[in-house]
């Protein structure tokens, strides 16, 4: 899908493209925050051998617990963050006296989602276009709004250092979920070691109890008392051939 099929133009583009690329991230890290919700109940609880139903049943509500809120505190975020994102875009409107209106029907178009989902696959491929001398000339800006404009200059720059910080931290996080996995793996092996052992000692303590055990036992027992009387006659034998 080409970016002209949205009927924008590049600078409109390019803000396109930021909003996705933020959306992108605010979901990335929301996604380690659940992931490690698992790691914590792994590192806390799951320490055992064995664990019974309720044992089971009570980490399981537990988690669950945990991940609904981390999911429902992500879901309001985003919609305030979306108020937000429609406010800049009035206030802009309403200092060119303008009335802006919505289609909230549109938000639920199956066709247009799936073009704007093509659109975010191919994104390295649909980069913001190089600036020309054209297109680098001021934007016209509603009277009285250079003060404004000059606080906006200043919080993208903020924003952009701190989109860099982001960038380094998710590599650092990235790095740590990679460590994590590999604990993850080795514990997993681990456990199955576990599991082996404790279904062969669960087979041989159901073969103890077994009537076929027992006969066995008793079978060894009557043959080594056999034994026995037989290494006593033959030591009697050997006495008497000694003498």
């Amino acid at each position: 899908m080409k970016m002209s099929e949205l009927g924008l133009n590049d600078h409109h583009q390019n803000e396109v493209l930021n909003y996705m690329r933020f959306a992108r991230t605010k979901s990335a890290l929301k996604l380690k925050t659940v992931d490690s919700c698992f790691q914590d109940l792994k590192g806390s609880r799951l320490v055992e051998e064995t664990f019974t139903v309720d044992e089971v049943t009570e980490m399981l509500e537990g988690l669950q617990a945990v991940v609904h809120s981390e999911v429902e505190s992500e879901l309001i975020n985003t919609s305030h963050t979306n108020v937000l994102l429609l406010r800049q875009l009035f206030s802009q409107a309403e200092k060119w006296y303008l009335k802006l209106q919505t289609d909230i029907s549109e938000l639920e178009n199956r066709e247009l989602l799936e073009q704007i989902a093509e659109f975010e696959k191919t994104e390295p491929a649909c980069a913001p276009k190089k600036m020309t001398p054209e297109t680098n000339k001021p934007k016209l800006v509603p009277l009285n709004e250079g003060v404004t404009a000059e606080l906006l200059n200043k919080e993208i720059f903020h924003l952009q250092t701190e989109n860099e910080k982001l960038k380094n931290r998710i590599k650092t996080l990235e790095a740590q979920a990679t460590c994590a996995l590999d604990e993850k793996l080795k514990v997993e092996e681990d456990l199955r070691e576990l599991l082996k052992l404790q279904d062969q000692k669960d087979q041989d303590k159901k073969f103890e109890q077994s009537s076929a055990y027992r006969n066995m036992k008793e079978m060894l027992t009557r043959k080594n008392d056999l034994i026995k009387e037989l290494r006593k006659r033959l030591s009697k034998y050997e006495l008497d051939d000694q003498s």
